[in-house]
């Protein structure tokens, strides 16, 4: 994948996060500007951590692959095989309370569970002793905005988990 980057999308927040998200690779806006989650999911992305009380700067936003993959497809195993470690790296250094996996790939990756997302969704999971809360992708509820309730549900049980108050959306 890395012939055709622009840019290595490699992470963005605060390196001290204790709540990171992880999503599945860079799109074309990613790619343009070296940033995750940056285009119109990352938009989504950025209201729901803003309807949690946090912003950008406070939590640390990360993909499974760091560079994006051809014609947008999903990342291959070997590509993830070979990105994996930055990952790993990542949340190691960075040691959050809690992460967010967005979507299938990243919550296979990080879990070693093929379980659909649809049934691994809102249910508390463990990624080397740190709670991980695995939930739709920000690309997905654009798709199907109906879906925006369940993350929301997941959102506010990780707010809890972080000694947070939810109020209702």
């Amino acid at each position: 994948m890395h012939k055709g980057r622009k840019n290595i999308v490699f992470g963005v927040g605060n390196p001290a996060a204790r709540l990171v998200f992880v999503g599945e690779g860079p799109g074309a806006d990613e790619d343009a500007t070296g940033e995750p989650f940056v285009g119109k999911a990352g938009q989504l992305l950025t209201k729901m951590i803003e309807a949690m009380g946090y912003t950008r700067q406070d939590v640390y936003i990360a993909n499974v692959v760091k560079c994006r993959p051809p014609n947008n497809r999903d990342p291959e195993p070997d590509e993830v095989a070979a990105c994996e470690p930055f990952l790993i790296q990542q949340l190691g250094a960075i040691k959050p309370e809690v992460i967010v996996t967005l979507g299938k790939h990243a919550a296979h990756t990080l879990l070693r569970d093929q379980t659909s997302i649809t049934k691994m969704r809102g249910k508390w999971k463990q990624y080397q002793g740190v709670r991980l809360m695995p939930t739709f992708h920000p690309s997905y509820l654009l798709r199907d905005p109906a879906q925006k309730k369940w993350v929301w549900q997941d959102l506010q049980e990780v707010m809890r988990a972080l000694g947070q108050s939810p109020q209702a959306k």
